[in-house]
């Protein structure tokens, strides 16, 4: 799936860089999570990058397979655990 950049979500970044929210998108273990951004549906993408760091990636469907990066951060500690429990049921 290609993913492109909202603009001003990149400049939103703070303390994440964009090379970690591509790994998170392009990590093997991905959980999704339907959600709303005002009237926009969106996807949160819960992964890792590749050293360890726990992210939620929220994009957009644009058409086709084309998906627009629209936010990341990091998980906040209840997001976290439960996706460690995701985690743990997961086969790798």
């Amino acid at each position: 799936m290609p993913y492109v950049w909202l603009p001003v979500a990149l400049a939103m970044l703070r303390g994440i860089e964009p090379y970690e929210v591509m790994q998170a998108l392009s990590a093997k273990q991905r959980l999704p999570v339907p959600g709303m951004s005002g009237t926009v549906p969106i996807i949160a993408i819960c992964a890792r990058t590749n050293a360890g760091r726990a992210l939620a990636v929220a994009i957009r469907k644009t058409g086709g397979f084309d998906q627009e990066i629209v936010g990341a951060r990091d998980l906040n500690p209840d997001e976290l655990a439960q996706f460690e429990q995701w985690e743990a049921g997961q086969d790798d």
